[in-house]
């Protein structure tokens, strides 16, 4: 699983190493991108995950929020009063707004530890998607050459009844073709091995679920 980018926007040194400072404390540590709220416009340009944002001057705020919304971006912004928090909430309804109070700094990193679990979540079941999808079109591809086995079989008893009647007994044959016949004869057999594998394949398939459900069965009946 790729890490998770945290983006920090502020014009407050102290902010950002406060905030990189007491992270390191926790098991799962995330790229960390500096950026000051001058440069907003990094939040569209960097592959990041979430956005934090502190220590931005008032007059800077509007154009931040109208990058983060841009960017649909998830965000945590650290305000100092209340008139800041109003502004966020009314052009960013999803960002988490935090005081910047005592513990302030605990608040961040728990509250982004949450996000970025529920990103790598979001992660891992976009993942599983993408393989349950994959894995569907490779099973519908094999029920439909398991059903469209019968059909070519029949079709390779023919070309391998013909080739080798015409080899056997050539006839007005002309011997330039006789090469060529033997080589259909050939592929043909080599057609046939394939599929008698896709035969036992299908075998070991059946074999398996069968014992898997005689399991299940097993560990039912003892679980009662």
């Amino acid at each position: 699983m790729d890490q998770i980018s945290v983006l920090i926007i502020s014009d407050e040194p102290g902010f950002s190493r406060a905030v990189t400072s007491r992270w390191r404390g926790e098991t799962d540590m995330p790229a960390f991108t500096l950026l000051g709220s001058d440069s907003h416009q990094g939040i569209s340009h960097n592959a990041v995950d979430l956005v934090l944002v502190g220590g931005v001057e008032k007059t800077a705020m509007s154009p931040v929020l109208r990058a983060l919304a841009a960017s649909g971006k998830p965000a945590v912004w650290v305000v100092e009063d209340n008139t800041a928090s109003s502004m966020i909430k009314q052009q960013l309804p999803r960002c988490v707004i935090l005081p910047r109070a005592e513990g302030w700094m605990d608040a961040v990193v728990l509250v982004g530890i949450e996000i970025a679990a529920r990103i790598e979540a979001e992660r891992r079941m976009s993942g599983a998607v993408s393989a349950r999808t994959s894995l569907e079109k490779e099973a519908s591809l094999g029920r439909y050459m398991l059903d469209a086995r019968h059909g070519l079989n029949n079709a390779l008893t023919s070309i391998l009844g013909n080739s080798e009647l015409l080899l056997l007994e050539p006839g007005d044959v002309p011997p330039s073709m006789i090469s060529q016949l033997d080589t259909i004869r050939h592929m043909a057999l080599r057609i046939h091995e394939a599929m008698q594998r896709f035969s036992s394949i299908e075998k070991e398939m059946t074999f398996v679920e069968r014992q898997n459900r005689e399991r299940s069965a097993a560990s039912a009946s003892g679980s009662c």
